[in-house]
């Protein structure tokens, strides 16, 4: 049942569309021309000929405006499907980082340490930098870049969100 307390939640959101130029800008243009924020996006095709593109939407609003983005979403003309993976169940939430780290001595090895407590990876390595892969959910990663801002954090390039069901059920046309 629907909380129509007013209360703000968010909302990871699964759309299967038809893979088409266009398709992601009328996306936008739905949320931008109600206000609604997108605090994360992701996109890319899902199946082997390249006709469905999944497209993954962060986002967050009261109970209502969330009810409100996926009719509009549904009524889309190249959408096949809309799934609000925040209420379908349990569900795996994942976004992929580099993280560029600038530094020397003691503080390289403490940037080691960390990457290593955090499974981070170094994908490369000068001798003034470093530079770390980390898949996780955001408050991992929030938190990684949290301590690697006194070490030398130079520079983060993050994915967005991309998030799957758990179980046998699938997000399918």
């Amino acid at each position: 049942m629907p909380d129509d307390s007013g209360k703000f939640r968010s909302a990871t959101i699964a759309v299967l569309v038809e893979n088409e130029a266009g398709v992601l800008a009328r996306v936008i243009g739905l949320f931008s021309g109600r206000g609604y924020n997108i605090e994360s996006l992701t996109v890319a095709p899902v199946d082997a000929d390249r006709r469905l593109s999944r497209i993954t939407i962060v986002t967050s609003g009261t109970e209502m405006v969330i009810e409100q983005i996926k009719a509009q979403l549904d009524r889309l003309v190249p959408v096949h499907k809309v799934s609000d993976l925040s209420l379908a169940g349990p569900h795996l939430v994942r976004e992929l980082a580099l993280i560029k780290v600038v530094g020397s001595g003691e503080t390289r090895v403490e940037a080691l340490r960390l990457a290593d407590a955090f499974r981070a990876r170094v994908v490369d390595a000068t001798t003034e930098s470093f530079v770390f892969e980390m898949t996780g959910n955001a408050e991992k990663i929030d938190a990684f870049c949290a301590l690697m801002r006194p070490i030398g954090l130079a520079e983060v390039s993050r994915t967005g969100a991309v998030a799957i069901v758990r179980g046998s059920s699938a997000l399918t046309v």
